[in-house]
């Protein structure tokens, strides 16, 4: 269930994909037009996260998410009978705002159960969810929009934002009790819906630290997603089925290791695994522009040097999450929809960069390897991470941030 809500935002925008051409062509708009409808999602999703968490941990869990999905709902429909792009656009930013409940939520109830290396293997298997999104979504919107054109996806997310209702109306429980919300918490916490939940994330250096990390990984994602289909189509001739192939295996990649960081956490830390993945990450990194100038194994040397580039991702995202959260239980919703409005930003302000550099191969290793070398200088410039992340557990232990006795209760 809950990976179905983390994956609500994610499928909002990849279903949409393969019908941008047809919602050109049909509303008689620009390329560039038609590729605002993503941007305005993102925007959209962006600002939800940073509304709809404090609220969750001020109302409970469940309902600003059963609120925000039902709005998406309704948005759903609108985008469906848009008539002008204008309004399509405008329509695409609050579908992305209300949507922005389902992953807030879905993070903030692991958090509001389980903290530490437990919490970390539950988002590792959120990453299973997340990643099949853009496996299997653009494939299902292609084959909604060629038998009912592009405004049946609209009715599709519609219908899923139903099921998604009634799923969490049936079987969710509230994971904030009344006692541990914020509206309720002892003098001198920070209330939600004023600035001071956000004032006190953003002046914690070790939160900002590990919440930086997930961004600089998802723009290393949103790098790729940007210039690998100009690279592998108009630079190494691929056809565009054959790219759809590679694009799927490299998405694989993702959920392969996510599952692989799961399995290790049994036996290590977040801490520990992310002290050795960054560097690893920046070694595999580096290799690509030795690739892609040499040519070495061609299309195959890219496509494998990418695939491991691209897998090292399961055992970032996840970790750095959960160390990011710990010492904030009494505030989840909040330090989550920081968490998500840092990945979203980073990622836009990433990923362009891929075509201000040239658009080519080499521009795309070139952010990959920036992304790679700033999260390995966050990394070691972090005490906590010196440390083996061991300021979190004192923080939850001593109930800074979070009430450590009635989460044990």
């Amino acid at each position: 269930m809950l990976g179905a809500l983390a994956a609500l935002p994610a499928v909002t925008t990849d279903m949409y994909l393969p019908a941008l051409p047809e919602v050109a062509s049909d509303l008689a708009t620009t390329t560039t037009a038609a590729q605002f409808t993503l941007s305005g999602t993102l925007l959209g999703t962006a600002v939800g996260q940073l509304v709809i968490g404090p609220l969750s941990d001020r109302f409970g869990r469940r309902l600003p998410l059963l609120i925000g999905i039902s709005m998406h709902v309704v948005t759903s429909l609108l985008c469906a009978i848009a008539p002008n792009i204008g309004l399509l656009i405008g329509l695409r930013v609050l579908q992305g705002f209300f949507n922005a409940a389902a992953s807030v939520v879905a993070i903030a109830v692991i958090r509001d159960r389980f903290t530490g290396s437990d919490a970390a293997k539950l988002l590792s298997r959120l990453m299973l969810m997340i990643g099949l999104a853009p496996l299997l979504a653009p494939t299902l919107g292609q084959a909604v929009a060629g038998i009912w054109a592009w405004r049946a996806v609209f009715y599709s997310l519609a219908l899923i934002g139903v099921i998604l209702v009634v799923i969490v109306w049936r079987w969710m429980p509230e994971t904030l009790p009344p006692e541990r919300r914020l509206s309720r918490a002892r003098k001198g916490s920070p209330k939600t819906g004023e600035p001071g939940g956000y004032r006190i994330l953003l002046r914690d250096r070790r939160f900002l630290a590990y919440a930086v990390i997930p961004g600089l990984a998802m723009g290393i994602i949103m790098s790729y997603v940007v210039g690998s289909p100009f690279v592998m189509q108009e630079e190494y001739g691929l056809t565009p089925g054959q790219f759809a192939l590679i694009f799927a295996v490299n998405g694989v990649a993702m959920v392969i290791s996510s599952q692989v960081n799961a399995s290790l956490l049994s036996r290590a830390s977040s801490s520990g695994i992310l002290r050795i993945a960054a560097p690893i990450l920046l070694v595999l990194a580096l290799a690509l522009p030795v690739i892609i100038i040499t040519g070495a194994g061609g299309i195959f040397g890219l496509v494998a040097s990418l695939w491991l580039v691209l897998g090292m991702q399961g055992f970032i995202f996840a970790n750095a999450t959960s160390l990011a959260l710990d010492g904030y239980g009494r505030m989840a919703g909040t330090a989550a929809a920081l968490l998500g409005c840092l990945q979203v930003g980073l990622a836009g302000l990433i990923s362009p960069l891929v075509g201000v550099f040239g658009g080519s191969a080499l521009s795309m290793a070139g952010v990959i390897i920036g992304c790679a070398v700033v999260m390995v200088l966050v990394l070691a410039t972090t005490p906590a991470y010196r440390r083996g992340g061991q300021r979190g557990n004192r923080r939850l232990e001593t109930g800074q941030g979070s009430n450590a006795a009635a989460e044990q209760a």
